[in-house]
């Protein structure tokens, strides 16, 4: 059985990093977060009105990269981030994407410490949003009971406290 692995936590705070190191330390895919392509091909940030569509295609897109994913799929983000960016700049999450968010369970989650340099890309919140998007972020995971791990640090860092919530990858004949 594979298990489905969310990376969450607030802009630039290492999860697509963090996602593709554990696919190659374990062996396996990734799920990139879709909410950069979209605003790559529309050349600008969501409205309230594409929250909904942006989490089913991330949601899509782990669905199919199931196939492909020895053990673990690692999931950069997961339709619980859309709901907290849609309650902080859109003034709360609508029905659908509250229905989606209670659908997609996901075995383990492990939250991104904003705690490595940020990086400003012109596409992200502000420095000072990313404290306020990370509060909103335990808020719902409280809310919700969702249990949780936090990782920080460098990047070695990070992985060994996410092996130690995994396990260590199994080698060649096990």
């Amino acid at each position: 059985m594979t298990r489905r692995v969310a990376i969450v936590g607030a802009a630039s705070a290492g999860k697509s990093t963090l996602a593709a190191r554990l696919a190659a330390h374990y062996g396996t895919v990734w799920v990139p977060e879709y909410l950069r392509e979209f605003v790559d091909v529309h050349g600008r940030m969501p409205v309230a009105a594409d929250q909904i569509a942006i989490a089913r295609t991330q949601v899509a897109r782990e669905q199919a990269a199931l196939a492909q994913a020895k053990g673990f799929l690692f999931c950069d983000t997961s339709p619980l981030m859309t709901a907290v960016y849609s309650r902080h700049y859109f003034g709360g999450i609508d029905s659908e994407l509250e229905r989606l968010v209670q659908r997609c369970r996901y075995d383990v989650t492990l939250v991104c410490a904003s705690d490595i340099p940020w990086e400003p890309d012109g596409q992200r919140e502000p420095l000072d949003e990313c404290a306020v998007i990370a509060g909103l972020l335990f808020d719902e995971l409280d809310k919700r009971n969702i249990s949780y791990t936090m990782v920080a640090g460098d990047a070695a860092r990070r992985l060994l406290k996410a092996e130690q919530v995994l396990g260590k990858p199994a080698t060649v004949g096990e």
